[in-house]
């Protein structure tokens, strides 16, 4: 845990400073336990393949209970994870959740445009709340978010894995000590062919395009690489591929961002091609991480001879994310990645998309 206590030491300069919400908000809703209760809303790829396993190696939590539409999946969940049929709910159950003391946490994964609606209702059910990224589709169903759950005196944490992912934590801290000196320049890239034609990410009326969803891969890079917040952007966005992404939805985005300290970053995103990649260059190095927002874990090197590669097996990074989040909970701790952090990613998403609207430089 040392070094997660270090990533949260390290983040709170400048990404994360004067957002981390009070201890008094972060009350437990239930009797103190050694794990919490986990229901999973939403049963696609994510939940299957990566929460689900995940939470068989978590030491703080477990897998509680599931929210789904689909009664054949309900079926299949409860054989292979023994839920019992109490902690099984619909969409139209679902605010009977606030009477089930095994649940203590529920965890949103739901395509963004539903995003508001289940972390307020569960927020309204008395429960903790983790939401998958991007936490929204604008910054003021964020702020919605936020308000709800201070309002019921519950946690909101929002699932960015690579926080609690050890590399990450050895690269900021290695920038925060200023072996590479002032930040100039940040080139980060996250993207992935998706030859889907009919997924959410394809829907801009769910939240789709690709500046939600790996964009704030990338936005999150420039931001924990500079510690500093952008104050204007500009940016392209396209498609090659118009039967697919309608409406002036984009495939590929490319981003540039403007830092109070005179530093830049040069950001790519697409569901068109694949890259994965960070380059921080400061007046006396360079940081170099490759690949940058990977399941199995990041790794790089930098000036110096300074090295990070840690290994570990799919789905750690979520595993140590729900840990880390379950026992900030249960010590009535700030959570690593409060709801704050998730609305400060999306302003800058709605200003990414309104200077490629306008083709301006948009201040932020």
């Amino acid at each position: 845990m040392t070094s997660r206590r270090t990533m949260l030491q390290t983040l709170a300069v400048g990404t994360t400073a004067g957002i981390l919400a009070p201890d008094s908000l972060l009350a437990a809703t239930s009797p103190k336990k050694d794990k919490l209760g986990v229901a999973l809303v939403g049963l696609g790829y994510y939940s299957t393949d990566l929460l689900a396993p995940a939470l068989q190696k978590t030491k703080n939590c477990y897998l509680a209970g599931i929210v789904t539409g689909t009664p054949a999946k309900a079926e299949k969940w409860k054989k292979q994870y023994n839920i019992p049929d109490k902690n099984i709910y619909s969409y139209q159950t679902f605010d009977q959740i606030a009477n089930n003391p095994d649940i203590d946490v529920i965890y949103v994964v739901l395509p963004p445009s539903m995003h508001k609606e289940y972390v307020v209702r569960a927020a309204k059910a008395g429960k903790h709340v983790w939401v998958e990224k991007p936490m929204a589709v604008t910054a003021k169903e964020c702020q919605d978010m936020i308000d709800a759950c201070k309002k019921a005196n519950v946690s909101l944490s929002v699932g960015y894995r690579l926080h609690h992912d050890p590399n990450t934590q050895a690269y900021v801290k290695f920038l925060r000590d200023g072996k590479i000196g002032k930040i100039k320049m940040v080139n980060c890239s996250a993207a992935y062919y998706d030859a889907r034609t009919d997924h959410w990410k394809q829907k801009k009326e769910m939240g789709g395009g690709v500046m939600y969803d790996m964009g704030v891969y990338v936005i999150q890079g420039a931001r924990l690489a500079t510690g500093e917040e952008p104050i204007a952007v500009t940016a392209q966005q396209y498609t090659t591929r118009p039967d697919v992404y309608k409406n002036g939805l984009d495939e590929t985005s490319m981003v540039q961002l403007e830092f109070p300290s005179g530093a830049r970053a040069a950001l790519q995103t697409s569901y068109g091609m694949n890259m994965n990649f960070m380059h921080v260059i400061g007046e006396k190095g360079i940081l170099r991480v490759e690949p940058y927002s990977g399941y199995n874990g990041v790794k790089g090197n930098g000036s110096g001879g300074f090295t990070f590669d840690n290994p570990y097996e799919v789905p750690m990074q979520q595993a140590m994310q729900m840990d880390d989040d379950a026992l900030a909970i249960m010590n009535k701790k700030p959570v690593l990645v409060p709801g704050e952090e998730g609305l400060r990613d999306i302003k800058i998403v709605e200003a990414i998309y309104e200077a490629a609207r306008t083709s301006k430089r948009v201040k932020i």
